[in-house]
């Protein structure tokens, strides 16, 4: 039997583990880079397959080598992450989050259980392995860096030579059918920053405002006025995004405060927007407060940068996708999404492709609700598809870094 078909036949036979797997994570989420239950529930599913197991110093990471039957010149990595969402679950489901105030909300218990899958599948066909595959299992994803802080640990030489070529893939709640991979050569995914805003003005009598200093008023005039500023100073074609998600100021209706403050998501798809909206966000932020003859502190805080495929490997994954499942298994993102993602620190050390997987629970995609959300379920059927595309890429990469180093 050739390798790819019992490799299909594996994935298939461990459907039920890897369900079961899922769901007892679901269960139990955490929240940021210290995950104790989690990092011990997979410590226990890797045990016995013989790699290479260490765990991160100042995060719950786990880092699992597999040495293949090459000669270890040439390494891959696979990964996943770990982390939860602060996210009242309100799903209904058998298996809901027992912790109060969390959830697996994004979908990355689905993607420890089949970089688990994986490491099984590989594990039984090392011998097959022209390298070495180094797993990646990641706390803090949301919004935490665990990636960049995982990179300090050493994660990309964690096989001796430095990993090739890198992969990972995220599931979706909606957006995609499901079992349906996607993904594009170059952008694939937002650089996110943080916006920090508050305006120092005077407090007062709400019927005399007058003889105060209204921080509430230039306030919202930043927000109107960032989302102007967006439309009439950035490209449409290389569109930026600026969200104000939290504003606070006030105890009453009829006090005027002597502060006001918002915080604002910011979205970019290109480093020159990026630099200049590091600039300009600032800048108007402080121009409308002089305006007004108030104060702002404003910060621009920079979290994560452009997820950008390698055009090669995309090429390659989509390859990948349609031999294995079949050219319907893949569709190719038209669009940039305008998430952001930590991989992004790993596709800047090492080229690589980053992938979607449809995960929607019933036909209905368009209108389920979307990562995030305290009603985003997803699929189970997915997690052999998962685990084996994971598998399969591992594989071929490394017969092709291999070749070519040959060459």
């Amino acid at each position: 039997m050739p390798l790819s078909d019992s490799l299909e036949s594996d994935a298939r036979e461990l459907t039920a583990d890897l369900v079961k797997l899922r769901r007892a994570l679901h269960r139990q989420p955490e929240i940021g880079l210290i995950l104790p239950r989690t990092q011990e529930t997979l410590l226990a599913e890797l045990d016995g397959l013989g790699l290479e197991v260490s765990t991160g110093t100042n995060l719950s990471s786990i880092t699992a080598v597999l040495r293949g039957n090459g000669d270890s010149t040439t390494a891959v990595l696979l990964r996943a992450d770990m982390d939860a969402l602060p996210v009242q679950e309100a799903t209904g489901v058998e298996f809901s989050s027992q912790v109060d105030g969390a959830m697996h909300a994004c979908g990355h218990d689905l993607h420890m259980a089949m970089l688990v899958g994986a490491a099984r599948l590989l594990s039984v066909n090392r011998d097959s392995l022209a390298g070495d595959v180094v797993f990646m299992l990641q706390p803090g994803e949301e919004g935490w860096d665990g990636a960049g802080k995982m990179i300090e640990e050493g994660i990309l030489d964690a096989a001796g030579p430095r990993v090739g070529s890198a992969y990972g893939m995220h599931v979706m709640s909606g957006k995609y059918p499901t079992g349906m991979f996607t993904t594009r050569p170059g952008t694939l995914m937002a650089a996110s920053g943080w916006l920090r805003v508050v305006v120092r003005g005077a407090g007062g009598h709400g019927s005399t405002p007058h003889l105060g200093r209204d921080p509430i008023t230039a306030a919202a005039e930043m927000v109107t006025s960032l989302q102007t500023m967006v439309t009439r100073r950035f490209d449409p074609f290389d569109p930026v995004v600026v969200t104000v998600g939290r504003i606070s100021a006030g105890t009453r209706r009829n006090i005027i405060p002597d502060n006001a403050e918002f915080d604002a998501t910011v979205r970019t798809f290109s480093a020159a927007n990026l630099e200049q909206i590091r600039v300009d966000a600032p800048l108007l932020c402080r121009r409308i407060a002089e305006a007004y003859g108030l104060e702002a502190e404003v910060e621009y805080i920079d979290e994560y940068p452009v997820t950008v495929n390698d055009p090669r490997h995309a090429a390659f994954a989509a390859e990948v996708v349609a031999e294995v499942f079949g050219p319907d298994g893949f569709e190719t993102m038209l669009h940039p999404e305008p998430g952001a993602e930590d991989f992004s620190r790993v596709l800047e050390e090492v080229p690589g492709c980053y992938l979607m997987l449809g995960a929607a629970q019933g036909e209905d995609y368009v209108n389920a609700p979307s990562n995030h959300s305290p009603r985003a379920t997803f699929d189970d059927s997915v997690l052999s598809k998962g685990a084996l595309l994971h598998a399969e890429l591992a594989i071929r990469a490394l017969q092709r870094d291999t070749a070519a180093t040959e060459r």
